[in-house]
């Protein structure tokens, strides 16, 4: 069945609704406040036409996962100082690309591409946030730090000048039931607590991103700062 584009906005408005009443949900029955919990809505290949209209519903923030493709869509954006994060992976030869236009990097994984975007930031006097990305489950398909590395990380990076820790990024498997997903979650939010009391001039864990369009509800519950949801709101990506 095709749907008029009028069809796909009301559509959207009430995903928005939906997915916001859900956090609130989740944020009280775990006793937080659902106003520590920010919605960051994923983009990646939707339309600039479709991601203004949640724009205008109250979005402040968007995540994309390719460089090519946030820069494509840049200068689309109503409000244009919408925030922006990347929260796919990064190559090194990228990072000069992007760190004009994302305030947040959520995908910071090793030494090497954080010395990068040090470096470069320096060249363009910015100092850039990033989440440290971790593979908390040890999957081979997936990008991410082992977590058991994360202090040789932070170690390197409190000697970088232009990069600034914001906390953790996490992308679990798939799971199908909600206490497997759960023990995850609850692993990436005891690491994030963990480092959050180790600090730096240039480390302050802040941010805990964790939880999608399948799960985030859940990622509330064990403590997610940020969840990214793109799906639940545009519906099925279209490639």
């Amino acid at each position: 069945m095709e749907y008029s584009l009028q069809e796909y906005y009301r559509a959207i408005e009430d995903n928005i609704k939906t997915v916001r009443d859900n956090i609130a949900e989740s944020a009280i029955k775990a006793g937080r406040d659902p106003a520590d919990v920010r919605l960051m809505v994923v983009t990646k290949t939707v339309d600039i036409n479709r991601i203004n209209h949640a724009l205008a519903q109250g979005i402040d923030l968007i995540g994309e996962n390719r460089v090519q493709e946030l820069l494509e869509k840049n200068d689309g954006f109503v409000p244009s100082d919408v925030e922006k994060h990347l929260i796919g992976h990064l190559q090194s030869n990228k990072v000069a690309k992007i760190l004009p236009f994302v305030s947040l990097i959520e995908s910071a994984d090793s030494v090497g591409i954080c010395a990068e975007i040090s470096k470069r930031a320096a060249a363009i006097g910015k100092t850039q946030d990033v989440l440290i990305e971790l593979n908390i489950a040890g999957e081979e398909s997936k990008t991410g730090l082992q977590p058991e590395m994360l202090d040789d990380l932070l170690a390197e990076m409190s000697r970088m000048s232009n990069i600034r820790v914001r906390g953790i990024m996490g992308v679990p498997p798939i799971c199908e039931d909600e206490i497997t997903a759960r023990r995850y979650f609850s692993k990436l939010h005891q690491i994030f607590v963990d480092k959050s009391s180790q600090k730096s001039d240039n480390i302050r864990m802040e941010i805990l991103s964790m939880g999608m369009s399948g799960d985030y509800a859940w990622a509330v519950a064990e403590g997610a700062t940020e969840v990214r949801v793109g799906s639940a709101i545009f519906g099925i990506r279209r490639y």
